[in-house]
C-alpha cells in the first residue's frame, strides 16, 4: 500500500480551505480519495450523499466514502486511519442512522454484503448460520427458513444490516439479537479474530464492543423447530407492526427506548405531540415513537422534534427519554 497518503487535511475533520489561495474543499476531498482508491484495494467515493443511503433519507455527505473489496483491505484501511488519526465512522444499512446536514468528516466505512462468505452448519438439532455484518437481516431469515430453524423470528421485518442489528441489539417485545448470538468476528489494525459471545457486554437495544473495532462477521446458533409455527409467528408480528407503525414512510424506526414498565409512544402521545411536525419531520400520527420524513426534511428538523420529545416528556412526568438513533457526523 502506498504510504504517501496526505491524511494532514481531514485529521481535524477539514479537508482543505476556500480562502486565501488554498485548494478547495472540494478538491481537497477529491484528491484524497483518489490516494486511498490508489492505495486500496476499495471502492473509494469523495463528497458522497449519505441521505439516499439512509432510511429517513436526511444528511450530508461523506468526506470520503470507501467500501473494501476484500477482508484484507479492510484491515489495512483501519491501520492506516488509526495511524494518521483520520475520523472513522461506520454505517450499516441505515436504518437506524442520523447523518448530521454538515456531512461526515474524515472517512466513512460501509462493509458490502458480499465482502464475506456465507456459512451454514447443520446438526439433527440445530445449526449456526455465520453472516458478514454487512448483508442483510432479511437474508438471515431466509436461510433460517430454509433450513428448518427456528429462534431468530423476533428480527423479521427489521430493515438493515446484521452489524447493525448486533450493535443495536436489535429486537421486538418477543426477542433480541444477542440471544441467538454465538460468536462474533471483529477486525482492527491488528487483524481479526472471534470473540465468544460471554466475552461482550449487552444490554437493552445496545452491545458493547471492542474500540476501535469493527464487527465483520457474526454467528447465530439456532434450533431445529416448528417451521409452520415459526412462520405463522413471524407473520403475526409483521401484520401488527404494519398496521401500527409507518412503514411506508422514510422514517428510522423507534427513536426512543421504552423506559422500564412503560412506552415511549404513550409518553409522547400523552403530553400531545403525536402528529407534530417541525420543518419536513413529523412525529407520526401512527406511532408516536416513530420520526418520520414528510419530504425534504432536514436532520436539524429531526433533532428538533427528538429534543421537544424528551423535554416535553420529562417535564411531565419525569421520566428521561434514551434515543436509540446513532448519530454520525456534523449537526448544524
Amino acid at each position: 500500500m502506498g504510504r504517501p497518503l496526505d491524511f494532514a487535511s481531514l485529521r481535524s475533520g477539514r479537508a482543505g480551505t476556500r480562502s486565501g489561495g488554498g485548494v478547495s474543499l472540494a478538491r481537497a476531498r477529491s484528491s484524497f480519495a483518489e490516494q486511498v482508491a490508489r492505495g486500496l484495494d476499495a471502492e473509494v467515493k469523495a463528497n458522497e450523499p449519505m441521505a439516499p443511503k439512509t432510511s429517513i433519507r436526511v444528511g450530508g455527505s461523506a468526506e470520503v466514502f470507501v467500501r473494501p473489496r476484500s477482508p484484507q483491505s479492510l484491515v489495512e484501511l483501519l491501520r492506516l486511519v488509526q495511524s494518521e488519526q483520520v475520523p472513522l465512522s461506520i454505517v450499516g444499512g441505515g436504518a437506524n442512522t442520523l447523518v448530521g446536514d454538515l456531512g461526515i468528516p474524515g472517512v466513512t466505512l460501509k462493509i458490502p454484503p458480499d465482502l464475506f462468505g456465507e456459512e451454514v452448519r447443520l446438526s439433527p438439532s440445530g445449526g449456526t448460520v455465520t453472516l458478514g455484518s454487512g448483508a442483510s437481516i432479511a437474508r438471515l431469515i431466509q436461510l433460517m427458513k430454509s433450513n428448518r430453524l427456528v429462534g431468530a423470528e423476533f428480527l423479521a421485518g427489521i430493515p438493515g444490516s446484521i452489524g447493525g442489528a448486533l450493535a443495536m441489539n436489535a429486537g421486538t417485545k418477543m426477542g433480541e439479537c444477542m440471544s441467538a448470538v454465538e460468536s462474533v468476528e471483529v477486525a482492527t489494525a491488528d487483524g481479526s479474530g472471534w470473540l465468544p459471545r460471554s466475552k461482550l457486554s449487552y444490554e437493552y437495544r445496545r452491545t458493547v464492543l471492542p474500540a476501535l473495532g469493527v464487527v465483520t462477521r457474526v454467528r447465530f446458533v439456532l434450533p431445529v423447530g416448528d417451521l409452520a409455527k415459526s412462520q405463522a409467528q413471524m407473520d403475526a408480528d409483521l401484520g401488527y407492526r404494519k398496521s401500527t407503525q409507518p412503514l411506508s414512510q422514510p422514517n428510522f424506526g423507534s427513536v426512543f427506548q421504552n423506559p422500564p414498565a412503560d412506552f415511549a409512544g404513550r409518553l409522547i402521545e400523552r403530553v400531545g405531540l403525536k402528529g407534530h411536525t417541525i420543518g419536513g419531520a413529523q412525529i407520526s400520527a401512527l406511532h408516536a415513537n416513530w420520526i418520520v420524513n414528510l419530504g425534504g426534511a432536514t436532520a436539524k428538523d429531526v433533532v428538533s422534534l427528538i429534543d421537544l420529545a424528551r423535554a416535553r416528556v420529562l417535564d411531565a412526568s419525569g421520566v428521561e427519554l434514551k434515543p436509540e438513533v446513532k448519530r454520525i457526523g456534523s449537526f448544524a
